[in-house]
């Protein structure tokens, strides 16, 4: 978790402080812009319902993909489904990289490889699946 989760207080206090900046002035920098998108999907990805822990293991999962970019470009009110549709994806096609984090407890570059194309796969899963979904319902407003 140390490894996967190191500077994340430290990011999301410059997210709160750019955010709070950022209220008083509209002309931003791209890598402005940038940190305070991070920060706000970051933030989303880490709610979690009262009463209902998390493990360890899919707390770095999720962490792991908003800290490497994978939800970026995900819009804001999709992140949680993102993160457990992620958590449940990795558990379920690839549970020997859930197992290695429980033995392990770190991330090896073999292991950081094998999460990044796990993630890669169900981002382009989630994409494809988000599209449809937003298509469907623009025919069905019409």
């Amino acid at each position: 978790m140390k490894q996967v989760a190191g500077t994340l207080r430290l990011d999301l206090a410059a997210y709160r402080s750019l955010e709070a900046f950022a209220q008083f002035g509209s002309d931003l920098d791209k890598a402005t812009q940038q940190q305070l998108n991070r920060g706000a999907r970051m933030v989303e990805l880490l709610k979690q319902g009262r009463l209902v822990p998390m493990p360890v293991e899919s707390q770095v999962i999720s962490i792991f993909a908003a800290t490497k970019g994978f939800v970026d470009d995900i819009a804001v009110e999709n992140v949680q489904a993102f993160r457990d549709g992620a958590i449940d994806y990795v558990t379920n096609s690839h549970p020997d990289i859930v197992k290695a984090l429980t033995e392990e407890k770190k991330i090896s570059d073999e292991l950081d490889e094998q999460l990044r194309a796990a993630l890669s796969e169900f981002k382009g899963i989630f994409v494809a699946e988000t599209e449809t979904d937003t298509a469907a319902a623009a025919v069905a407003s019409e």
